[in-house]
């Protein structure tokens, strides 16, 4: 895998519409795609402006924002849509069909041969009308893959920009989606988006295997949200990211904005960001334990993959437990100043894992403690 072959399409804006709690006016929607932007991310994807008179105004807003990232929408494969898309001056037009059997049924209808003739039709005008335009089959990996090849292989002969594997319900395994997109690479020549959901918590992984095989575009949004549990949260993806290569992310991207993006979403939709969010949750980068905190104390990097600066984050040694060790104990006194033996610090350690039997003490409870202690010596 080459360490920068690969582009960030944020779907806040588009799959995070579809999350329950997914309800944005259009100063929020401005807000996002500026955020986003100042982040760094490639491609923003807006909800179809068919949905809405308030998408399509979006739509034409945030296209007309001047922002770096290129803007694209998500709408259904015919000429309606389509046209709709593309008087809205967007970069590039997302388009979609359902593949699988199980959504055929209940969608359109069609046989391969009529989604094949009918998709070149819309991804011809598209093309005409000067936007980037991409294909994705809906229900990838419940669908037949001899019909995928087919279809892909198609839709690249015409031009598309890029051919999309959409993960729809979040049934597959990193396996399933390593081994199609090298299938679907050996059949196009253009490039390749992975879009993801994580009702299985797969999300992340998938992604990851999705650019190992070949894969150009990974979809993401904010927090991960989206229809029912969400898709590949960009905080996670660029954890998993970071570890490839971090010094080519860090040109990238603005990583120490993240914090903001996940709090900016947070307050939007009203939840909290999980105590384990992946480098913001509020307890991602605590140390508890005495083994870990003697290590953190000689070097961050023995129990920390990513260090927590390069997302603009803080760790937080919680020393005041059952579980701390002298050590922890010796580097608080050191930090505060004083003075003390290796026994008086061994017996303070001993009260405050007994103390916090109880529950934990604070750091100003531990402080207290090392603070008298000098104070009898005096």
């Amino acid at each position: 895998m080459r360490p920068r072959d690969w582009h960030i399409i944020d779907s806040t804006l588009r799959e995070g519409e579809q999350f329950a709690l997914g309800n944005f006016k259009l100063a929020d929607k401005i807000e996002i795609a500026k955020a986003l932007d100042a982040f760094g991310v490639e491609f923003i994807e807006l909800t179809t402006p068919v949905a809405s008179p308030e998408s399509r105004k979006a739509c034409e807003t945030i296209s007309g924002l001047g922002l770096k990232s290129k803007i694209l929408t998500h709408t259904r494969t015919n000429m309606h849509d389509a046209k709709i898309a593309v008087d809205c001056g967007v970069y590039g037009v997302d388009l979609l069909f359902a593949t699988s059997s199980e959504l055929r049924s209940v969608s359109h209808g069609k046989d391969i041969e009529a989604i094949i003739d009918h998709s070149r039709e819309v991804i011809e005008y598209v093309k005409a009308a000067g936007c980037n335009v991409r294909f994705s089959s809906e229900d990838t990996f419940r669908s037949d893959k001899r019909d995928l090849l087919k279809i892909y292989a198609a839709v690249d002969m015409v031009g598309v920009n890029r051919v999309g594997l959409a993960d729809t319900v979040g049934v597959a395994t990193p396996n399933q989606v390593r081994e199609l997109v090298a299938d679907v690479r050996a059949v196009v020549h253009c490039d390749i988006e992975f879009h993801g959901h994580n009702d299985t918590g797969c999300a992340i992984a998938n992604a990851f295997e999705a650019i190992r095989a070949g894969a150009t575009h990974i979809d993401t949004s904010i927090l991960g949200i989206g229809e029912r549990n969400g898709i590949t949260p960009l905080g996670g993806f660029l954890a998993r990211m970071f570890t490839q290569n971090p010094q080519r992310l860090a040109k990238k991207y603005n990583l120490e904005m993240l914090p903001e993006l996940d709090a900016m979403i947070a307050r939007m939709t009203g939840i909290g960001i999980p105590f384990n969010n992946y480098l913001t949750g509020a307890f991602a980068y605590n140390h508890k334990a005495g083994m870990h905190l003697k290590a953190i104390y000689v070097n961050p990097g023995a129990y920390e993959i990513i260090p927590p600066e390069a997302f603009g984050v803080k760790r937080r040694l919680q020393i005041g437990s059952r579980l701390t060790g002298h050590n922890a104990i010796a580097e608080r006194a050191k930090e505060l100043g004083l003075s003390l033996s290796r026994d008086e610090i061994k017996s303070i350690t001993q009260t405050v894992k007994a103390l916090a039997d109880d529950g934990d003490l604070d750091m100003n409870e531990v402080d207290a403690l090392l603070h008298g202690a000098v104070a009898v010596n005096a």
